[in-house]
């Protein structure tokens, strides 16, 4: 068995302790401000989804602490290091992992956020079609 590089351990590390503090900010705000009625959400009720929240300020940071790793790992690449070295490696990760929730995240809350708009002012809307 071929033991994994430091340089992805640490960056392993570190993911769960920042998805660690994600979850713990975001399960209370679930729990506290999204309204569900028979396993459902109820958009019309839930009015988080309409305004910026503790989350959005979350994901902004992640994006520039995606920026910042990206570019280390550039200048890194540029002064020309290997995979072989451990900061190539754990921002190499951290480049990947950051991006792909940042796009997921991204894509579910301009879902929510247009189901929420619809569910408020649906019938406004379609009244002056």
């Amino acid at each position: 068995m071929i033991p994994l590089p430091i340089g992805f351990i640490w960056s392993l590390v570190v993911s769960g302790i920042m998805m660690i503090i994600i979850l713990t900010l975001m399960i209370p705000m679930d729990r506290k401000y999204i309204v569900r009625e028979h396993g459902k959400i109820n958009y019309k009720k839930t009015t988080i989804y309409l305004r910026w929240n503790v989350f959005d300020s979350l994901t902004l940071f992640l994006s520039v602490y995606t920026i910042f790793c990206v570019q280390a790992l550039n200048i890194l690449l540029f002064c020309g290091r290997t995979i072989e070295n451990s900061y190539v490696q754990f921002f190499t990760n951290q480049s990947q992992v950051w991006i792909i929730i940042i796009v997921i995240y991204l894509v579910l809350r301009i879902s929510v956020t247009l189901k929420s708009i619809k569910a408020h002012w649906g019938d406004e809307l379609d009244d002056k079609q």
